[in-house]
């Protein structure tokens, strides 16, 4: 059994955006050498989020719609969690779109389905932000 460990980092420039990140995950498993076995890649902080989806300009502004309907940033003060922070928000929005994805790995690709590509969600953006890609098999 291999494994492999990288960290990809990224300097957002707006507060909430969507990275598609599959063509850096995908170069780290060619690194790996590994054939066979599993891929995480999760978003190494609390307001950030990776998933696996469409990249569909219109569906990225439909999750933006929907999560601020469900968490809007503003007005600050109706989060108890806002008082250091202004970032309550981007904590609910990242546990609703999750933290991490695992795919599986056949003859050195990644098993997608249709369409399917990985995005690093932000939340609370402009700053540099890390992910951890983790593989392991054979």
């Amino acid at each position: 059994m291999k494994s492999y460990k990288k960290e990809l980092w990224f300097n957002t420039t707006k507060r909430r955006e969507y990275i598609n990140i599959t063509r850096e995950v995908e170069k780290c498993l060619k690194e790996s050498g590994i054939q066979e076995g599993l891929l995480l890649c999760n978003a190494m902080h609390i307001t950030s989020s990776i998933f696996i989806n469409d990249n569909e300009p219109g569906l990225h502004q439909d999750f933006e719609n929907f999560l601020e309907k469900l968490a809007p940033e503003k007005p600050y003060a109706q989060y108890a969690h806002n008082g250091y922070e202004d970032n309550a928000d981007a904590h609910l929005k990242r546990t609703i779109m999750g933290r991490e994805a695992v795919i599986a790995i056949t003859d050195g690709q990644l098993d997608f389905g249709p369409w399917e590509q990985i995005f690093y969600g932000e939340y609370d953006g402009k700053r540099k932000k890390r992910v951890l890609v983790k593989i392991i098999g054979e």
